[in-house]
C-alpha cells in the first residue's frame, strides 16, 4: 500500500470519532421545567419517558432531558427557563406546573412548549384557541374548576350534615380566582356554607389546620405547592381529625381520606407522546390543546377507620379504588 493511501485512511479513521461526536451533539434536547421537585414526582415522570420511548425517544440514547425543578420557590422559574433557553433545548415541558407554563411562555416566543395544566391556558395567554394554539405553545388541560367543583360535590356527600365545609389554596396560584368562585357557585346550589383559607408558606398551612375543628371537612385546591407537601397536610388532617379530599390519588396513596381527579400519570405519557411528535417536527401551533377524558376516585378505608368515620355506601360503591 502506497504512503499516500495509508495516510488517507489514517486520515479517515481520524475523522470517524468525530463525526460520531457530531452526531451524538445532534441529540435532542428536551427542556423540562417544573414549581416542585423530583422525588414526589418520580411515578409521574416514568409515564413521560415511558409515553416519549414508545413515540421513539429513550433518555440517553436518543434524546436528553435537561430538568429544572424550583423546588416549591416560584420566584426561580424566570431564571431556570432562561437557562434552558441558554442551552438551546428543542422543547419546553411544563407539567403540572401552571406557573413553569406561564414562566416558559413570557420567556421565549420560538422555542415550543408542551403543557399540562388544570387551568385555561387562553385566560393566562398561552394559546389563541383550544383547537387552533396559533403559537409556540400546546398542551392538556385538566379543568381546575370544574374539578373542584366535582371535589366539593363529594365532600359534601362525605358529609351532609356538614353546616360549613372548608377549602385550602395558594392565592398566587393563577387559577385560584376561577376555582374560589366555582367553589362558592357549588356551595350556594348545595346549600352549605364555604370556608376559604389560604396558604403560600409550610408556617401558614399550619395556620389554616388550626383554624379547623375536628370532624370538619377540607378540600385541598390542585398546586405544585400542596402536592410536594403531601406528607405535611396528610400528618396535619390526621392530627386535627380533618376529613380531606385531595385532587391525585398519590394523597390518597400516601394515607389521605379521599382524591378525586384525572389519571395523572397517563396525562404524563400522553405528554410524553406529544413531545415526540414535536421533536419530529410538527408545530404547537397546529397541535389542539386537549382535555382528559378518564377520572378516578380513591377512598382509603384505613384512613377513614383512624378518622373514626364510616364512608357513605354511595360513595363507596361509585369509588374505582378502595385501599384496605
Amino acid at each position: 500500500m502506497k504512503r499516500r493511501e495509508v495516510l488517507a485512511l489514517l486520515g479517515g479513521a481520524s475523522v470517524w470519532p468525530l463525526a460520531a461526536q457530531a452526531q451524538q451533539a445532534a441529540m435532542p434536547v428536551v427542556g423540562f421545567l417544573h414549581s416542585g421537585s423530583p422525588e414526589p414526582n418520580a411515578k409521574r415522570l416514568a409515564g413521560f419517558r415511558k409515553g416519549l420511548a414508545g413515540a421513539g425517544f429513550t433518555e440517553g440514547q436518543n434524546v436528553a432531558i435537561e430538568y429544572r425543578w424550583a423546588q416549591g420557590k416560584d420566584e426561580r422559574l424566570p431564571e431556570l427557563a432562561a437557562d434552558l433557553i441558554q442551552k438551546k433545548v428543542a422543547v419546553i415541558a411544563t407539567l403540572s406546573s401552571t406557573t413553569a407554563a406561564v414562566a416558559a411562555k413570557a420567556a421565549t416566543s420560538t422555542i415550543p412548549i408542551f403543557f399540562l395544566i388544570a387551568d385555561p391556558p387562553v385566560e393566562l395567554g398561552l394559546v389563541t384557541s383550544l383547537n387552533r394554539p396559533g403559537g409556540n405553545a400546546t398542551g392538556i388541560t385538566t379543568l381546575a374548576a370544574e374539578l373542584a367543583a366535582k371535589r366539593f360535590s363529594l365532600l359534601r356527600q362525605l358529609v351532609p350534615q356538614a353546616a360549613t365545609l372548608s377549602a385550602l389554596l395558594k392565592p398566587s396560584h393563577p387559577s385560584t380566582k376561577v376555582v374560589t368562585e366555582s367553589l362558592r357557585q357549588t356551595a350556594r346550589t348545595l346549600g352549605v356554607g364555604l370556608d376559604i383559607l389560604e396558604a403560600e408558606n409550610d408556617a401558614e398551612i399550619e395556620t389554616a389546620y388550626g383554624k379547623l375543628k375536628p370532624g370538619g371537612a377540607l378540600l385541598v385546591a390542585t398546586d405544585p405547592f400542596f402536592f410536594i407537601r403531601r406528607a405535611q397536610l396528610i400528618a396535619l388532617g390526621a392530627r386535627n381529625k380533618v376529613l380531606t379530599i385531595y385532587d391525585s390519588r398519590e394523597f390518597a396513596e400516601s394515607g389521605g381520606l379521599m382524591s378525586y381527579g384525572t389519571i395523572i400519570t397517563e396525562l404524563w405519557q400522553q405528554a410524553g407522546v406529544s413531545v415526540a411528535r414535536i421533536l419530529k417536527g410538527e408545530k404547537p401551533a397546529n397541535l389542539p390543546v386537549t382535555q382528559p377524558t378518564r377520572f378516578e376516585t380513591v377512598i382509603n378505608l384505613k384512613t377513614a377507620r383512624a378518622l373514626g368515620i364510616d364512608i357513605p355506601p354511595n360513595l363507596l360503591v361509585t369509588a374505582d379504588e378502595v385501599i384496605e
